[in-house]
């Protein structure tokens, strides 16, 4: 690839990326467009809608750039959790290491590389990318020198930086810790694998053994059961609630003076039960409102316990000595839970991970085809020596420009868009017990494919499309990264300013929910103000921010042209990554920044990959001193790797019994202890009461002074518009056709006696 073809790539993103941000500057501004835009600060309240001035609305301002600047890390603590300002931690150690090697490598080795043979150069758009990368050195030169200093230079900085940079996100994720004393997952423990008894039930089990083995610190649990005949009811409540909000926003949930068989003869919380299906509703009295109607019993239960250092232990103990039964871990938090997957038996895990693994693996063999067919594109002249056919599309130089600098990365990006959803659907079969887990073994699935198939899939193939040579041996893995790696510099930064650059853009744009507003706005006729609430993307965007981190270590010293456009991605990922964090996301759960580490090691493992890079690259150019001040610098990062996962990455794996026993020895001064204990059952409920879609469809909790209008009145007799969209919809259900008059409260006392029995049992 030569210059020329890089630099039309640069242009069609750059001005990609100038339409993509003007546009936002503008859609921003449009009072409908608020959902798309400021979802996190509309499910807070903290934004007002107004109708901004007419030229104001229609011209582009830089304003959400100042405003993301001046954010403060202790804003977005408050507003966005810990795993936000770990990953904007990411974004700012990134600029700070890449700056440092951007600064060595220009000033240094770039000049070198370009200067490293006699040869009478070209215009510089005339150029080849070979002419700056190390190739252009003749072997045995002396200049290798200045290489191998600069590796370290950029080996000790990289280091050091990610040494008080892990230090500095331990304390805080200590803080975290020790600041979260209300948090009802320090005190519960999750119980899978309870072996069953023919004599009584999972609960009755859970009991005896808890009060058998752990009477002093024991105080109740609560069982998993499968969805029932309640869970059922209670999600037709609220999509009954969901569809005459819909309708009339000034309709919701209201308590009826009409009893029912379910809830008993309250004058609240009650539902109606029609006429059509008196029958049915026959057989079913009170008294047998039992777990055989309700809900079934699972293996799996939320043990609490007195004090957070009580379940500490519990969660690390081996319970019996048989390892697959009662299994104990330390609960997650009660909105991270992941409900469905507690109903897997525990002994399928094992074939689950299995199975995922092997799926995964299957499709980065399966991605092998586009990603050959992008090299095949960025390799049109060795290609057309081979395909005669081609010489013709080969004439015109723009077209060259276009299918070689531009059109690989795109291809490869728009294939790369069909890995998350994928690698979230393995990581779910996987059997995670928390939304934030499966997000991390998710991140952890893309970054592997995402290295594997953008860096050395991209190599390999490359180097058969190029030469019909493959690696004959391990021992030639250092040799031959060094001979491909330059060649393909070129396409890593053209890949640079496709995701990263077009990417940024993109995700500023929010393309999807801006169409799907407009959907909603024009096609379907929605005029209540609704909005989606997004989570932070963090298993798509850590690997694409770690694979640039991995393109610009190993291209230090081989092709350090890429550096200029690395750094542009990082600088313009701060604002937009907060900007986004501030605005648009909204935090319901985390993991309390357990994703530093895979950045930590994914980092160390590309700066040694750079160095054994550079190693083979010595040795190809002979250059036996270079290749021995190598060897040590190698050794020296794998030691400090080391020291960092001895020291560090245990706080980030296990809670310290130091700051729980203070945690614990504080609440008990200030009396809290009782409080915590009484809402460790509310917290874990497995049919809450109204969810988050409920609320914004109207039902307030517990309920809302508002009244809905009877369905019989709404019939479609009276040319009703309304009424004809409820009757239809409470038609076309089926089972009970329920009238929906008040939202379900919290407390289990609000349920009907049988489903009372549930929580006196567990």
């Amino acid at each position: 690839m030569d210059v020329s073809a890089l630099l039309t790539s640069a242009g069609i993103n750059i001005a990609l990326c100038v339409v993509l941000v003007s546009l936002y500057s503008i859609l921003r501004k449009q009072p409908a467009n608020y959902c798309v835009y400021f979802g996190r600060l509309l499910s807070d309240g903290r934004v007002k809608r107004h109708d901004p001035r007419w030229y104001e609305r229609f011209a582009p301002s830089p304003s959400w750039l100042v405003k993301a600047w001046e954010t403060t890390e202790d804003e977005m603590l408050a507003a966005a959790g810990l795993d936000a300002v770990v990953f904007i931690r990411m974004v700012i150690c990134s600029i700070r290491i890449f700056s440092i090697v951007a600064v060595v490598c220009l000033a240094f080795v770039l000049p070198v590389n370009y200067y490293g043979q006699k040869m009478e150069h070209k215009e510089v758009h005339l150029e080849s990318l070979g002419v700056f990368t190390i190739e252009n050195l003749n072997p045995r030169s002396r200049w290798l020198w200045v290489h191998c200093l600069s590796l370290y230079i950029i080996s000790s900085a990289a280091c050091a930086l990610l040494y008080f940079e892990y230090k500095n996100i331990a304390k805080k994720r200590l803080a975290h810790i020790s600041g979260s004393a209300s948090k009802p997952s320090h005190f519960t423990v999750l119980i899978r694998a309870i072996p069953q008894s023919p004599d009584q039930s999972y609960s009755e089990t859970v009991s005896k053994y808890f009060t058998n083995y752990y009477a002093p610190s024991y105080v109740s649990h609560l069982m998993v059961y499968r969805d029932g005949f309640i869970h059922r009811l209670m999600n037709e409540t609220e999509r009954m609630c969901q569809a005459i909000k819909h309708i009339s926003p000034d309709l919701s949930c209201n308590p009826s003076l009409k009893s029912c068989a379910i809830c008993g003869p309250a004058a609240t919380n009650s539902f109606q039960i029609l006429s059509n299906e008196t029958d049915s509703v026959k057989g079913l009295e009170l008294g047998e409102l039992t777990l055989t109607t309700t809900e079934e019993e699972r293996p799996v239960a939320f043990v609490f316990f007195k004090s957070r250092y009580d379940a500490l232990v519990v969660s690390e103990v081996l319970q019996t000595p048989n390892p697959m039964l009662w299994v104990a871990d330390l609960a997650p938090e009660p909105h991270d839970v992941h409900w469905r997957n507690l109903r897997i038996p525990y002994r399928q895990l094992w074939m689950r991970r299995i199975a995922t693994l092997v799926g995964a693996i299957a499709f980065m063999f399966v991605f092998l085809f586009p990603v050959a067919f992008v090299q095949g594109l960025t390799q049109l002249p060795t290609l057309s020596r081979n395909f005669p056919f081609l010489k013709d599309l080969l004439n015109r130089r723009f077209m060259v420009q276009i299918i070689t600098g531009y059109l690989p990365s795109v291809i490869l990006v728009l294939f790369f868009y069909a890995v998350p959803p994928l690698m979230m659907y393995f990581s779910t079969l996987e059997g995670c017990v928390s939304r934030s887990l499966r997000k991390k073994s998710a991140c952890l699935k893309i970054l592997y494919f995402t290295i594997w198939n953008v860096f050395f899939v991209n190599i390999l193939s490359g180097s058969v499309i190029r030469q019909f040579t493959v690696l004959n041996s391990v021992r030639d893995v250092p040799a031959q990264l060094a001979k491909l790696v330059p060649a393909q510099a070129g396409f890593f930064m053209t890949y640079c300013f496709t995701s990263g650059w077009a990417g940024l853009a993109c995700e500023i744009m929010q393309p999807i929910g801006l169409i799907w507003n407009l959907i909603a706005k024009v096609i379907v006729k929605n005029k209540e103000e609704s909005y989606e609430t997004l989570r932070f993307p963090y298993h798509t965007e850590i690997p694409r921010l770690l694979l640039f981190g991995l393109l610009g270590f190993t291209n230090s010293v081989i092709a350090p042209l890429i550096l200029p456009f690395l750094l542009i991605y990082f600088f313009f990922a701060y604002l937009i990554y907060k900007n986004q964090i501030i605005n648009v996301y909204i935090t319901k759960y985390e993991s309390g920044g357990q994703y530093w580490p895979v950045f930590h090691n994914t980092t160390i493992f590309s700066l040694i990959l750079s160095q054994i890079i550079a190693l083979g690259f010595f040795g190809l150019k002979l250059s036996t001193v270079a290749s021995g001040f190598t060897i040590p610098l190698i050794l020296l990062t794998l030691l400090f790797s080391e020291y960092c996962r001895k020291r560090f990455a245990p706080i980030f794996q296990k809670y310290p019994a130091e700051i729980l026993i203070a945690m614990d020895r504080a609440d008990e001064m200030t009396g809290k202890m009782e409080e915590i204990h009484n809402n460790l059952k509310v917290a874990y409920s497995q049919i809450p009461t109204c969810s988050e879609e409920s609320s914004k469809a109207g039902c307030t909790s517990p309920c809302s002074d508002q009244e809905l209008p009877d369905s019989e009145e709404l019939k479609p007799e009276k040319e009703n518009l309304k009424a004809d969209y409820i009757w239809e919809f409470q038609r076309s259900r089926s089972g009970l056709d329920l009238e929906v008059k008040s939202c379900p409260s919290a407390s289990p006392t609000c349920y009907s006696p049988g489903f009372a029995e549930i929580y006196k049992r567990t």
